[in-house]
């Protein structure tokens, strides 16, 4: 299975972190965020990996190389702006191949097994959810079992893990657009399982929770990778 990493975003609010290096960059625990994924992807044996950029992405390239030294290979999918997360997947597909395969967001930091996942016959998706952080307390999607559902309560939060099959962006056209619309609908037709993670994730959408991640890793609160 071939894997991605979402690396394509401006990283606003990280600002002025990200003024003049790209997030995915960004150091916890003496090493770049992005190569926390690179190392429990290839752990959990997909070595195949690509890795879309935009902002700064040239860094990202002189930074990783082709994944050599982390054992794996990766291949990038740059854009000249970023696509959101259903564009960036949607122009990367021919480097993704016909088959399913994972994506993970590149700015949060998990503890879970990324080989883990697994997509049900005939779902279009499978995603990973985690308890609701302070910053999103009403959640995204409710989980009934291991179906995931666009409207109800509870709900959880869509921790930017997921496996998914190309024939979910059947339709869709060159261009930026989110992900979002895509599941829902295939949440309707009955077409997106998921799993409940309830061991650490965070999501280092600012200075301060990059800065908390840190601590915890230096410290040993968080295990290093």
């Amino acid at each position: 299975m071939k894997a991605m990493i979402l690396a394509a975003g401006r990283g606003e609010r990280m600002r002025p972190l990200t003024d003049h290096n790209p997030k995915p960059l960004l150091q916890a625990g003496g090493k770049p965020l992005i190569q926390y994924h690179i190392e429990r992807l290839a752990a959990a044996g997909i070595r195949d990996l690509v890795i879309n950029h935009a902002h700064l992405g040239e860094q990202i390239e002189q930074a990783l190389d082709d994944g050599a030294r982390f054992g794996v290979r990766i291949r990038y999918s740059p854009e000249a702006r970023a696509l959101e997360t259903g564009g960036g997947i949607f122009k990367a597909l021919p480097l993704l191949g016909p088959e399913p395969f994972l994506v993970v967001n590149g700015d949060v930091w998990t503890d879970i097994d990324l080989g883990a996942p697994h997509l049900a016959e005939g779902d279009l998706a499978h995603l990973v959810l985690v308890d609701n952080p302070t910053h999103n307390p009403k959640g995204d999607f409710r989980l009934t079992g291991t179906r995931v559902h666009p409207d109800g309560s509870p709900r959880l939060t869509f921790s930017g893990i997921g496996l998914y099959r190309p024939e979910l962006f059947a339709g869709c056209e060159a261009g930026a657009f989110p992900l979002a619309p895509l599941l829902r609908t295939a949440m309707a037709d009955g077409r997106v399982g998921g799993q409940h993670h309830r061991g650490r994730w965070l999501d280092i959408g600012t200075p301060e929770r990059l800065a908390e991640l840190d601590r915890d890793l230096s410290q040993g609160v968080l295990p290093p990778g």
